[in-house]
């Protein structure tokens, strides 16, 4: 089951988790990857916090096991229509933890951002386990709607990817990753710096132009190495959460590193509920410190596998097991889909 070219997604039957479903599936039929979806819940409470439905059995493992078993086929339904053959997994406890030692065995985790509840909020909602900050693989977190509650579309094509960058191991890493991912789709990519405003600066250019040279410096080698890939470089004044959260409004995806505390490449893990992740319009992909560190302990410059860190089999994970599910019926995804983005 350990595949360093497989995308896992997180469900926990909320139409979030379906729609990251939807884009992680996506994602792995124009990467040529494989995906697996997984499902966590936890006893005896997991009717009020892991589910969406309406359940009978509060506490009753066997009725868990039942609706975590329906919430996959629906999952896998999603991706099969896709043309992506799925397998399927359950996940039992606390699935912070169990995701951070999944993620040594995954190119790239999914998951649904859909505010208040569910496993989003489990995965990202304190500082103490927040996926984006201690997985060994990025992360990518998939919006549902805006702060006004509108449904937000995804598109099948990536087209603009926008990054976060600064002169950390973090955001260069975060940088590599986004040219290699806007390449992927022949995307135009923006790099975007956001720096302190500067008193006085508004006839005297001379400290943002500094700026600027710092950012094509490190934007060199990548249109090197990518030479038909677009790259637009800007210097923003003000606050980076703001900046990227903007940047997200007419870009695809937004890719930002996240260092775990502090500064512009940490700020996933002040308020997340006032932050990036909180209020993004399109997916934001995460590059967690763990990744940037393993990759830093090899020599080359961009690992090809999820992290440089040894798999661990999922018979060594506690709380997983694999979880073969009948795909749902057709009509049944049909009215997903149009629940979970009418436009498509």
């Amino acid at each position: 089951m350990i595949n360093d070219k497989a995308v896992l997604v997180g469900v926990d039957g909320s139409n979030a988790s379906y729609k990251a479903t939807w884009w992680a599936a996506n994602y792995a039929k124009h990467a040529g990857l494989t995906l697996q979806i997984v499902c966590a819940y936890s006893l005896p409470s997991y009717a009020a916090v892991s589910f969406d439905a309406t359940y009978t059995a509060m506490g009753d493992d066997n009725a868990a096991h039942a609706d975590a078993q329906e919430i996959l086929s629906k999952a896998k339904a999603i991706a099969d229509e896709q043309g992506v053959e799925a397998t399927t997994l359950i996940v039992t406890g606390d699935p912070a933890s169990v995701f951070v030692e999944l993620s040594r065995n995954y190119n790239l985790i999914v998951i649904g951002n859909r505010g208040k509840g569910g496993l989003a909020e489990r995965l990202l909602g304190t500082t103490s386990s927040s996926l984006p900050a201690y997985a060994y693989c990025p992360i990518i977190v998939v919006p549902y709607t805006d702060d006004d509650g509108n449904l937000m579309h995804l598109n099948n094509t990536i087209t603009k990817v926008a990054v976060g960058a600064d002169e950390s191991k973090w955001g260069i890493k975060a940088l590599q990753i986004a040219a290699d991912f806007a390449a992927s789709w022949n995307a135009e990519l923006d790099v975007i710096s956001a720096v302190p405003e500067v008193k006085g600066a508004a006839s005297d250019d001379s400290v943002y132009d500094s700026y600027m040279d710092d950012l094509q410096t490190r934007v060199a080698p990548l249109q090197e190495k990518y030479p038909d890939l677009s790259v637009n470089c800007r210097v923003v004044p003000g606050a980076a959460v703001h900046t990227l959260t903007e940047a997200s409004y007419n870009h695809d995806v937004v890719v930002v590193g996240s260092r775990g505390r502090g500064g512009f490449t940490g700020l996933l893990l002040g308020s997340i509920s006032q932050g990036l992740l909180q209020h993004a319009v399109s997916p934001v992909y995460v590059v967690p410190r763990k990744y940037v560190e393993a990759a830093e302990s090899r020599l080359d410059t961009v690992p090809s596998s999820p992290a440089d860190v040894t798999p661990k089999p999922l018979g060594d994970i506690s709380g997983v097991e694999e979880a073969p599910v009948d795909t749902a019926p057709s009509e049944v995804v049909t009215e997903i889909e149009k629940t979970i983005d009418p436009k498509r």
